[in-house]
This record gives C-alpha cells, structure tokens and sequence, in this order.
C-alpha cells in the first residue's frame, strides 16, 4: 500500500513538472486549496523564496510532515495529503549544498523534507565564484540542521562552490539552467 501511495504522489510530482506551472495554482488545484495548505504552516504570508529558505533551514528532525521539493522553475510542496506548486523567482536559483567527509546520498531536485547530510549544524566557509572569476558570494556560514547551505545565485549563471572547514577544502562546478541541479551532494571536503 506504501509503495502506491508514492507511485501515486510521484506520478502527481510528474504531472506537475510537464503541465509548466506558473505562480498561481495548477490548473484542478484550486487558490483555496494552495493557500489551506500554505496557512496550515504557517507559510501564507511568505514569498516562495522566503518558504524555500524557512523549510531549509528548519531544526525539524528529517523526514518532516511537509517536503518541499525545489526545482528550478516550481516549488512542489506536499504534506502527503495536498499537493502545490509555487513558481520559483525568475532570475534567481536555489542550490542546497550537503559537504561531507564521508557519506553522502544521491539528489538533484533538493528536497526540503528528506534530504539529510552528514554535517549539521557545522561551520564552514562557503565561496561561490562565477565563471568568470567573478565572487558571488565568500562568507562564513552554518550548515542547517539537514547538514546543507543553501543559497540564492542568479539564474543563468554558472561557476564553482568551494567550502572549507577545518582545514579541508571541496569544490564542485555549478550551472543554473531550467535542467540544472538544485541539489548537490558530491562535495567532499579534503
């Protein structure tokens, strides 16, 4: 019964990405059901990007009750019962970034409710360099309690994230096309 209950939710996921959602509800999903959903976690008054980082960063034990799975376009939220989409900004991108010492898990959509690192609640330097050269962002930061660092680059762009810590360093290249990850999980630290 739980293995159709997730062919279920993910064929809805599926659904979802090909319809080319925009930022009002999916067409058979209604206002009052995208904003019953959005009140019941206390997320209506929030932009997407605003929803998108408050899931993140949130100190709940994974699984949570609501996942949030961020693509380049859309924000799929799903409390297993309702399921919307919010569009995501249009000259911005999301990348959540686990770095790890040694394990790790496959991703590419990042995933707010299941996605677990290795190191949470840990600090690192994080550096973002466009392909030019160009620094986007170079501060210290905390890994969430989901073990990522998440972080918005303008959409369209591509370049190389470093993280260091303790002496160990990784970095891993990145683009922000319409295809491209949200999710990177394969920077190893050093």
């Amino acid at each position: 019964m739980k293995k159709t209950a997730r062919l279920i939710v993910s064929l809805l996921a599926l659904v979802l990405v090909l319809s080319g959602c925009s930022g009002s509800p999916n067409s058979g999903q209604s206002a009052d059901a995208a904003s019953g959903l959005l009140e019941r976690y206390g997320l209506a008054s929030l932009s997407t990007d605003e929803i998108v980082e408050q899931l993140d960063q949130s100190d709940e034990q994974r699984p949570t009750e609501l996942m949030g799975s961020v693509k380049p376009t859309e924000l799929l939220l799903s409390d297993g019962e309702e399921q919307v989409s919010l569009e995501m900004p249009s000259d911005q991108f999301y990348i959540s970034v686990a770095p790890y010492l040694s394990r790790t898990h496959d991703c590419f959509f990042h995933n707010t409710g299941t996605c677990q690192g290795e190191l949470a609640d840990q600090p690192v330097h994080l550096n973002v360099t466009g392909a030019d050269g160009s620094v986007i962002l170079d501060e210290d930061v905390t890994t969430y309690a989901n073990g990522f660092v998440g972080f918005w680059v303008p959409a369209g762009s591509s370049g190389t994230i470093t993280i260091s810590q303790d002496g160990k360093t990784g970095s891993v290249p990145f683009s922000t096309g319409d295809q491209d990850a949200t999710c990177i999980t394969t920077l190893k630290l050093t």
